[in-house]
C-alpha cells in the first residue's frame, strides 16, 4: 500500500477511535449531574462536548507520552499502529454495548502494545514507562479520587447539616454544573491527547515528523473535534451504570465526586500520566457513595467493572496483536483488518438497536429509580 495512503488510513482510524472514546466516556463527566437532576441529558452532552474541545488545547504532555514513551516509534510501521487501533475500537464497542465503563485509554494502550510486541518484539515495548505512566496511575488514581470524594462528601454533609435542605440541594446542583464542566475540560485535556499521540506516532513512524516532535496544530484540532462529536452523541448505556448503577447519589455527593475526579485528572495531565478518566470518575463516585449519610454501593456492579478493567489491557492487546501482525503483512492484510473491524463494529451497532438506550430512557430511569441495597447504614 502507498505509504501516504496508509498514513491517511491510520489517521482516519485514530479519529474513529477518538469518536468512540467520546461517547464511551461521556458518562465520566455527566452521569452524576444527570443522576442528581443538576443537568438535563441533552444540555449535559452539549456542554461536555464543547469543553472537551477546549480541553484538547490545554496540554500536550500526555500526547508526548503516547508518541514517544509507550513503544519505540522508530521500530514500528503505520500498519502496526492501525492494527492496534482496531483492537482498541473493538474493545470500546464491546464494553459500550455491555454498559460497562471500562477504560478507553487502556484499550488503546493494550492495542498498541499487543500490535508492537508481535510485530517488532518485546524490546520495542517500553515496559518501564508502561509501569510508571500507565499501570501505577491505573491502580492509584481511583483510590486517590475515592478517598478525596469520601472525605469531601463527609465534610460537606457536616458543614451543611443545619442548612435548609432545598436551598442546599439547589446550591450543590449549581456547583455540580461547574464541577461537571471541569471534569469535561479535564477529559478533553487527558483523553483527546491520546489520539493526538497516536497520530503523531504514525507521522513519526512514516518519516513525516522527526522523533520527539510535538503534535501539529491540525492534529490537536482534529482530535478535539472527534472526541467532542462522540461526546455529543452520548454514551447512554454507560451513563445508566455510572449515574445509578453504582450508588444513589444526592447533589452534595455528585459535587464531591466530580470535583475530586477533575482534580486528579488535571494534575495527572500536567505530569504526563496517561491515566484512565473512567477509573478516576468511578473511584470518585464510589467514594462519594461511601462518604454519604447512608453508605450504599452496588458491589456486584463494581465487581463487573473491576473485571472489565482487568481484562481491558490483555484482551485489547490480543486483538491488537492479531490485527497488527495481519496488517503488517501487506496491503491485503490492511484490507482484511479494515473489513473485519467494519463487520464487528456494524454487528455490535445492529445488536444495540434491538434494545436502544437514549436520553429519554435515562431520564425515565432517574425519575423512578430502583433503590440500591445498603451495605451499612449509619445514623
Amino acid at each position: 500500500m502507498d505509504p501516504t495512503l496508509l498514513v491517511i488510513v491510520v489517521i482516519v482510524t485514530a479519529l474513529a477511535f477518538d469518536f468512540t472514546n467520546g461517547f464511551h466516556d461521556t458518562a465520566n463527566a455527566m452521569a452524576t449531574s444527570i443522576a442528581t437532576g443538576a443537568l438535563r441529558p441533552k444540555v449535559a452532552v452539549v456542554l461536555s462536548a464543547g469543553l472537551n474541545l477546549v480541553g484538547a488545547f490545554l496540554s500536550v504532555e500526555v500526547a508526548k507520552t503516547i508518541s514517544g514513551g509507550i513503544v519505540d516509534e522508530t521500530r514500528i510501521s503505520p500498519a502496526v499502529i492501525f492494527g492496534g487501533l482496531i483492537g482498541a475500537i473493538v474493545w470500546n464497542l464491546v464494553t459500550w454495548y455491555a454498559g460497562l465503563p471500562s477504560s478507553s485509554s487502556h484499550a488503546l494502550f493494550g492495542g498498541l502494545i499487543g500490535a508492537t510486541w508481535v510485530a517488532s518484539g518485546t524490546s520495542a515495548v517500553h515496559f518501564g514507562k508502561i509501569v510508571e505512566k500507565v499501570l501505577v496511575p491505573a491502580v492509584a488514581s481511583p483510590v486517590i479520587a475515592g478517598v478525596i470524594a469520601a472525605t469531601a462528601t463527609w465534610l460537606t454533609y457536616r458543614l451543611t447539616r443545619r442548612a435548609q435542605p432545598k436551598a442546599a440541594t439547589r446550591g450543590f446542583r449549581l456547583g455540580q454544573v461547574a464541577s461537571a464542566s471541569l471534569v469535561s475540560l479535564a477529559h478533553g485535556t487527558n483523553d483527546a491527547q491520546k489520539t493526538m499521540g497516536v497520530i503523531t506516532l504514525a507521522l513519526i513512524s512514516s518519516g513525516s515528523l522527526g522523533a520527539g516532535a510535538d503534535p501539529p496544530v491540525w492534529v490537536i484540532l482534529s482530535a478535539g473535534l472527534a472526541i467532542a462529536l462522540g461526546t455529543y452523541f452520548g454514551g447512554w448505556r454507560i451513563t445508566h451504570t455510572l449515574g445509578r448503577g453504582l450508588t444513589k447519589l444526592e447533589a452534595p455527593q455528585g459535587f464531591a465526586a466530580q470535583t475530586s475526579a477533575a482534580t486528579v485528572i488535571l494534575a495527572s495531565s500536567h505530569l504526563g500520566f496517561a491515566l484512565s478518566t473512567t477509573h478516576v470518575c468511578s473511584g470518585g463516585i464510589l467514594g462519594a457513595g461511601l462518604g454519604g449519610p447512608v453508605r450504599e454501593v452496588r458491589w456486584s456492579v463494581a465487581g463487573r467493572m473491576a473485571v472489565a478493567w482487568l481484562l481491558t489491557l490483555p484482551l485489547a492487546g490480543g486483538v491488537g496483536a492479531l490485527a497488527g501482525v495481519t496488517a503488517d503483512s501487506g496491503t491485503l492484510g490492511v484490507i482484511a483488518v479494515a473489513l473485519a473491524g467494519l463487520v464487528i463494529g456494524g454487528g455490535i451497532y445492529l445488536a444495540s438497536r434491538r434494545r436502544p438506550v437514549g436520553p429519554r430512557a435515562v431520564v425515565d430511569e432517574l425519575e423512578v429509580p430502583a433503590e440500591p441495597t445498603p451495605v451499612r447504614a449509619v445514623a
